[in-house]
């Protein structure tokens, strides 16, 4: 895991979001009180969605059991790591290549080509509607030209992730897994279009926006394990401190994987007064995913006012963008 996060992010551009500015949010603090108190609605809605009949009014004992366990894995990251993915052998090449600014689109495709998997997911991220081809893109070596070298690396990042948030598990997790994992491909996305607005790095963020949910996946399974009857506790005001409690181990996992400072501190300070730009990034990133799956989920509409005052013009805009991503 390691050495495939280093070539991850061999080219890219460092120190565009190193800054301890907190970007063009505005507004002072009693914008600021606004923009917290609809993010804990924003959760509260979402964490009910994800839980939808599984949860239960658990004693309070419960409830604290769970957080001080998910705040003892906090500590203890490499165990609460548990699995290291595994990624295909030419993902590492692809990688390399990428770093070198002479590689051809020729060259690329060869390497990708080595894997059919890999292949078929490059030629169906350059047809999806995120990218829009004037007509159906057939060759691999086609797919890369329409990717560009970020996109690339986004869509192998994807890939990479995949066995982490796949994990094998039993009981809610298994069930909620597949919709975390929708949240967490949304998330980036909305991170990545957020950054160029706020002088953050579009890869680094959208590297954050994939790895936040890291820590929820492990935190279900404690859950699992504390409560042994298949639900979780309902408590909206639980599941906003395991959210934030998840979000911490998250970071702490990042921390332990040797991802870049940025990107842990990023989601350890999302959300955060005084978040840096990269973390302001995956914060509003991860508000406009919540809210498509709350739309898509017909849990809000179009009208209510978390989505018309929580966000502004170009987000709503992105918001409109996610409802055609496939996850």
């Amino acid at each position: 895991m390691k050495k495939w996060i280093s070539r991850l992010m061999g080219g890219t551009e460092s120190g565009a979001n190193t800054s301890d500015d907190s970007g063009p949010d505005g507004g002072g603090e009693d914008q600021a009180q606004r923009s917290q108190g609809i993010s804990k609605e924003i959760d509260t809605a979402y964490y009910h969605w994800l839980t939808g009949s599984a949860g239960f009014n658990a004693p309070a004992e419960l409830e604290s059991r769970i957080l001080d366990e998910v705040q003892v894995l906090t500590g203890r990251p490499g165990d609460a790591a548990g699995l290291v993915p595994r990624v295909p052998e030419v993902i590492p090449q692809v990688l390399r290549s990428l770093s070198d600014e002479d590689a051809s689109a020729a060259e690329l495709s060869r390497l990708v080509a080595q894997d059919v998997v890999l292949a078929a997911e490059v030629i169906r991220e350059a047809n999806s509607a995120y990218y829009r081809p004037m007509s159906t893109v057939k060759t691999v070596e086609a797919a890369i030209m329409m990717l560009g070298q970020n996109g690339l690396r986004m869509l192998l990042a994807r890939i990479g992730f995949r066995p982490i948030i796949k994990m094998q598990s039993d009981g809610f997790s298994r069930r909620v897994v597949p919709q975390i994992w929708g949240q967490s491909e949304k998330c980036a996305l909305a991170a990545s279009l957020m950054a160029p607005g706020l002088t953050a790095g579009v890869f680094e963020s959208y590297l954050a926006g994939l790895m936040q949910n890291v820590g929820l996946v492990v935190a279900f399974r404690l859950a699992d394990r504390v409560c042994q009857n298949g639900n979780v506790p309902v408590s909206g005001e639980f599941g906003i401190s395991l959210l934030a409690a998840s979000r911490q181990l998250s970071a702490e996992i990042a921390k332990h994987w040797e991802f870049p400072q940025d990107v842990a501190n990023a989601i350890a300070q999302a959300s955060q007064p005084g978040e840096s730009s990269l973390a302001l990034a995956l914060s509003q990133g991860d508000r406009i995913a919540k809210l498509r799956l709350l739309l898509d989920g017909a849990m809000l509409t179009e009208d209510d006012p978390l989505v018309a005052e929580g966000l502004d013009s170009f987000q709503r805009r992105c918001l409109g963008k996610l409802s055609k991503l496939e996850t």
